[in-house]
């Protein structure tokens, strides 16, 4: 029911910054919580930052804490997971996702997600 159409994954060098960005079908956008979560080879996929429907509260692992920004703009039906001073370690597979009425940081709640979309830090 609901659409995800990510962007702007790429390559990037160490200490640079990456702007994704997840494009939502939902006529009511704002009723959905969203997550972006990431997934590197071989290894479980992770939270990395949530944002409530109205975007009034955030959450962020520990390890994007301090450099990654979650943000969204329901007028345009779009979150955004803006990354600065990424690390080799940020390299994955980041993906955006939706639930209904909530935001929560386990990846197995949310029914709704992106292609994903791949974003490697060289050292």
């Amino acid at each position: 029911q609901v659409q995800l159409v990510e962007s702007g994954g790429g390559l990037v060098q160490a200490g640079g910054s990456l702007r994704l960005s997840c494009v939502a079908s939902a006529r009511t956008f704002s009723s959905y919580g969203m997550g972006w979560f990431r997934q590197a080879p071989g290894k479980e996929r992770e939270f990395v930052a949530v944002i409530s429907g109205s975007g009034g509260s955030t959450y962020y692992a520990d390890s994007a804490k301090g450099r990654f920004t979650i943000s969204r703009d329901n007028a345009k039906n779009t979150v955004y997971l803006q990354m600065n001073s990424l690390k080799p370690e940020d390299t994955a597979i980041y993906y955006c996702a939706a639930q209904k009425f909530a935001y929560k940081n386990d990846y197995q709640s949310y029914p709704y997600w992106g292609q994903g979309t791949q974003v490697t830090v060289s050292s």
